[in-house]
């Protein structure tokens, strides 16, 4: 179960839908509940999504600048 990557909305929707689909959620519902399942879905595809927006080099700050 790869999800996408990227931060859209669309990719966000794709990403729910192939989660909805998995053994994942199916099992999750089953041992915990479906408003449980939920939450983690959520909280995976959210997850990846930030992930992918984060900047592969860090910024270094100059001494005595601000900015």
């Amino acid at each position: 179960m790869p999800l996408l990557k990227g931060k859209s909305k669309a990719t966000k929707e794709k990403n729910f839908e192939e989660f909805r689909k998995g053994k994942t959620f199916k099992k999750t519902a089953k041992k915990f509940g479906k408003k449980k399942a939920v939450a983690q879905m959520q909280a995976v595809v959210l997850s990846k999504a930030r992930e992918s927006g984060k900047k592969k080099t860090s910024r270094k700050r100059v001494a005595g600048k601000r900015g």
